[in-house]
C-alpha cells in the first residue's frame, strides 16, 4: 500500500497539474467549470487570473484560511516520508522528487490562500459536498474532480459514487474525474458497476482517456462523461 489515511487530506494541485490531468487546453476560457473537491488547489486561483471562470466547492471551505493551513502542516510530513518509504510506487516525470511534490503542494496551498478570502467574497469558493450541489441545472459546461472519487473508495460507497456523478451530470454537460486508482495504488473497486451504470444510459458518452500525468504508478486515466 502507499499510501495510509484515515481521512481525506487537504492536499490541492496547481493549474499545471489540471492542465495535464484534464487537458485543459482544449477548453475555452469562457467556459464556465465546476471544480468539486479541490481543496487548497490553485487551480481557481491561476485559472481565474488568466481570465476563466470557475467556481470550486469544497466542506474545508467552511474553515479560514489560517485553519486550512494548520491541517495541511499537520499531515504534510507524514504523508512525504509515506511517499519516500515507497520509491517503486510513483512516477516522476512532473514532480521530480518527494521533496518536489512537497514543494508542489506547497505551492499550491500558498496561491489558493492568497486567492482564499477575495474568492469567497465572489462566489469562487463555495461550501458544500457531494452529492448535494447548490447550483443550477446546466450552470457549468465542464465538472472536474480531482483525487477524490475513487481514490478514496475506501471511505465512500457505489452508491455514493453514482449519486456524486449524477449530481455533477445535473449541473454540468460534461464530467471528468482523476485518478480512478484507489490510495493502494489498486483500481477503484467502485469502477466496474460505475461504468456499467453509465454505459447503461441513453444520451451518455463514457469514456476512459490517458492522461498526460502520472504520480501514482499506472494512475494515469481519468474517467470522462458526456451528455449528447
Amino acid at each position: 500500500m502507499a499510501v495510509v489515511l484515515d481521512h481525506v487530506v487537504p492536499f490541492g494541485r496547481t493549474l499545471r497539474e489540471y492542465e495535464r490531468i484534464f487537458d485543459l487546453s482544449r477548453v475555452s476560457l469562457s467556459t464556465p467549470i465546476l471544480g468539486v473537491a479541490d481543496g487548497p488547489a490553485s487551480f481557481n486561483a491561476e485559472w481565474t487570473a488568466q481570465g476563466g471562470q470557475v467556481v470550486s466547492l469544497d466542506p474545508i471551505y467552511e474553515l479560514t484560511g489560517a485553519v486550512i493551513e494548520q491541517r495541511f502542516l499537520a499531515v504534510v510530513d507524514g504523508i512525504i516520508q509515506q511517499v519516500e518509504a515507497t520509491p517503486d510506487d510513483w512516477v516522476w516525470e512532473t514532480h521530480g522528487s518527494p521533496s518536489g511534490l512537497r514543494q508542489q503542494r506547497e505551492l499550491a496551498l500558498h496561491r489558493f490562500l492568497a486567492d482564499y478570502d477575495e474568492g469567497k467574497r465572489t462566489g469562487r469558493y463555495c461550501t458544500g459536498s457531494l452529492p448535494q450541489l447548490p447550483f443550477a441545472d446546466r450552470q457549468f459546461g465542464l465538472a472536474l474532480c480531482s483525487h477524490f472519487l475513487f481514490l478514496y473508495s475506501a471511505f465512500f460507497d457505489l452508491d455514493f459514487h453514482i449519486q456524486s456523478l449524477m449530481a455533477m451530470l445535473r449541473v454540468a454537460r460534461e464530467v471528468q474525474v482523476f485518478p480512478l486508482l484507489t490510495l493502494a495504488r489498486q483500481p477503484s473497486p467502485h469502477l466496474d458497476s460505475v461504468l456499467d451504470y453509465f454505459r447503461a444510459r441513453p444520451g451518455l458518452t463514457v469514456c476512459l482517456e490517458r492522461t498526460a500525468y502520472e504520480l501514482q504508478k499506472g494512475g494515469h486515466t481519468r474517467l470522462r462523461l458526456i451528455q449528447i
